[in-house]
């Protein structure tokens, strides 16, 4: 895991390309077999095979804002937008998200219509474009799961939707066959239901993790208690670590931090080592050190101590 500051160096580019390729071919796969979905919903009347289509849909659109994320990442960082374009990412996973419940909110209440008034299915109909929607999406999975960047939360993003289409397709296969078999139509509804259900669980995780971004939170992995008792367990020379913040930009931790000292023989030694420490245990490779020689004064820092060391008896 060999973090470095690659804002200038090129090497970077190959997998970003390869996924822009992999995206725009997944892409064009998932809308073209969108649109041949809606219509066989349509002539078939099968709300399943429209909930595969909105499943497709937002697929579409997810794979959509993938490379638009992937070509703004490559704009280089300016001196307005000190950190580059990498936020649209994270602000595309959201927007993508939220419009993956309003879908399923809209087919879930299609289908309580339908249980009520129950709607003459074309089987026949229905199976062909499902096995055909299933083959699209076995296709557009493949090329995405071979993606370079597994830990790219948008080609990710994209995965996890062709990966619920999958069993979206799944599902209309499985209401086609009982509806072919026994005539049964409410089989239909239920299995919209059902392919929504998936559709809600990948979005929900989406949109919390895409929210924790854009709100600046910490990696959730991130336990900046520990992070400060490793601090000054490792490095005697650490007394004190106050002040500390860390964000995720494009799923880059960034991190600043105030780090109180006994005054050092070697400043610079001494803060390649801290360096070091938050690079090796915790992947943070962009940190800014402020170094102090006094003890800190600010009441944040008191604060902090004491709620440190005696969480259950203050509340600040």
């Amino acid at each position: 895991m060999a973090h470095s500051h690659s804002h200038s160096s090129p090497q970077p580019q190959r997998p970003h390309d390869s996924n822009a390729r992999r995206l725009r071919l997944a892409f064009v796969i998932t809308a073209g077999f969108m649109v041949i979905e809606v219509i066989g919903g349509l002539v078939s009347g099968s709300l399943a095979l429209l909930a595969d289509a909105g499943h497709m849909l937002t697929d579409a659109a997810a794979l959509l804002f993938a490379l638009l994320a992937v070509q703004f990442s490559r704009r280089p960082p300016n001196a307005r937008h000190t950190f580059g374009w990498l936020r649209l990412t994270t602000l595309a996973a959201f927007v993508n998200a939220i419009a993956l419940v309003v879908i399923t909110i809209l087919i879930v209440w299609e289908a309580f219509q339908r249980f009520r008034h129950p709607q003459p299915v074309a089987g026949m109909t229905m199976m062909v474009v499902a096995v055909a929607g299933l083959l699209a999406n076995i296709a557009a999975f493949w090329i995405l799961h071979r993606g370079s960047e597994e830990k790219n939360l948008n080609v990710r993003a994209a995965a996890l939707h062709v990966l619920g289409d999958l069993l979206g397709s799944v599902g209309a296969i499985a209401a086609a066959l009982v509806i072919l078999l026994t005539n049964w139509t409410p089989i239909d509804p239920i299995l919209s239901v059902l392919v929504s259900c998936l559709v809600l669980r990948s979005a929900w995780r989406l949109l919390k993790e895409s929210l924790n971004e854009l709100l600046e939170g910490a990696p959730g992995s991130l336990d900046i208690p520990a992070l400060k008792r490793g601090l000054r367990r490792e490095i005697p020379e650490v007394r004190d670590v106050h002040h500390v913040h860390v964000w995720l930009v494009g799923e880059k931790p960034i991190m600043t931090l105030h780090v109180q000292v006994i005054p050092p023989h070697d400043h610079d030694g001494l803060l390649a080592r801290i360096q070091h420490f938050l690079e090796h245990h915790y992947q943070i490779a962009h940190a800014t050190i402020q170094m102090e020689y006094q003890p800190c004064s600010v009441p944040e820092c008191h604060i902090n101590e004491t709620a440190a060391e005696h969480a259950h008896h203050h509340h600040h």
